[in-house]
């Protein structure tokens, strides 16, 4: 069994790391909430951890799964961040999603220590990070991918390697665009529905046997009806993804003009303080202006 690391416990973390222990690997663990990293290695007997550096110096590969760019770069390239700990050869995997370009950019500073990174975002929610089933989409080295492929293998069933640094990044980045263009097209779609008097069930139905079926909608639209908007994946966290399509749509001149206004209308949810909420609550803001309501009858 390896010695591993994994820092940032939230609602994905927390789970994916647990899989890594129960696989039977020691790790060393973090937290920007301190209390979560010490409640699991007392449960699952890992390595508590003050400080990134700690992490570091402990692992011989690093998994973190933290918020955004900026909280990846500190935790990875901080004074007292994982690389100011670790040995030349430590692999640091990133499977938050984060801006491709700034990724590449710490990958390269990584390189001039030593060290290995790989970006290495994923999907499935919550229920993947609990159940070890995540799809993982893979940028940089390939043989170091390969090296640390078992390491994976507790928390995730699906794993794509998509090329060079940035690219596991741009893959998620896609898959998530698709994914909340077509949401937004479903609440519009079943907003207007209601209005003029369709049971929500019975246009589900009607949808789900019809060229509109969609995976995607079927598994969202139970937690509508049923007014549970407890986060699988929290509404703040994808207009930040929202935002990182658009920034490499800026980069690469590629015209994104459906994204620009989903992201406009998660704007609006999370202005409405529906961020820590699931994604699917962006539904409220339509249900606000056409005054109904989609729930169960």
């Amino acid at each position: 069994m390896a010695k591993l690391g994994f820092l940032g416990l939230g609602i994905m973390g927390y789970p994916m790391a647990r899989n890594l222990l129960r696989a039977g690997h020691e790790v060393a663990l973090w937290s920007h909430t301190s209390s979560k990293a010490k409640q699991l290695a007392d449960a699952e007997k890992g390595k508590y951890c003050g400080t990134p550096r700690e992490v570091g110096e402990f692992a011989e590969c690093v998994f973190l799964c933290v918020g955004n760019t900026s909280m990846s770069q500190s935790v990875i390239l901080g004074d007292n961040g994982i690389a100011a700990g670790a040995r030349p050869g430590t692999v640091i995997v990133d499977a938050g999603t984060i801006s491709p370009s700034r990724s590449r950019a710490v990958s390269a500073e990584l390189a001039k220590r030593g060290l290995h990174m790989l970006d290495a975002p994923c999907t499935g929610s919550r229920p993947g990070a609990e159940g070890g089933t995540l799809t993982f989409m893979v940028g940089g080295d390939k043989e170091v991918f390969e090296r640390v492929r078992p390491y994976f293998e507790p928390m995730g069933k699906r794993l794509y390697y998509c090329g060079g640094p940035g690219m596991g990044l741009h893959a998620k980045l896609t898959q998530n665009l698709v994914l909340c263009n077509i949401i937004e097209a479903f609440f519009e779609g079943i907003v207007l529905s209601t209005k003029a008097g369709v049971e929500p069930q019975l246009m589900l139905d009607i949808l789900s046997n019809s060229a509109a079926k969609c995976g995607l909608i079927e598994y969202t639209a139970p937690f509508i009806l049923d007014r549970n908007f407890s986060p699988n994946f929290p509404l703040k966290w994808m207009h930040k993804d929202i935002g990182l399509m658009l920034e490499s749509g800026q980069e690469l001149n590629v015209p994104l003009p459906l994204t620009a206004l989903t992201e406009q209308m998660f704007r609006a949810a999370l202005a409405s303080g529906l961020g820590d909420e699931d994604f699917c609550s962006a539904i409220k803001t339509l249900e606000a202006w056409a005054r109904v309501e989609v729930k169960r009858g």
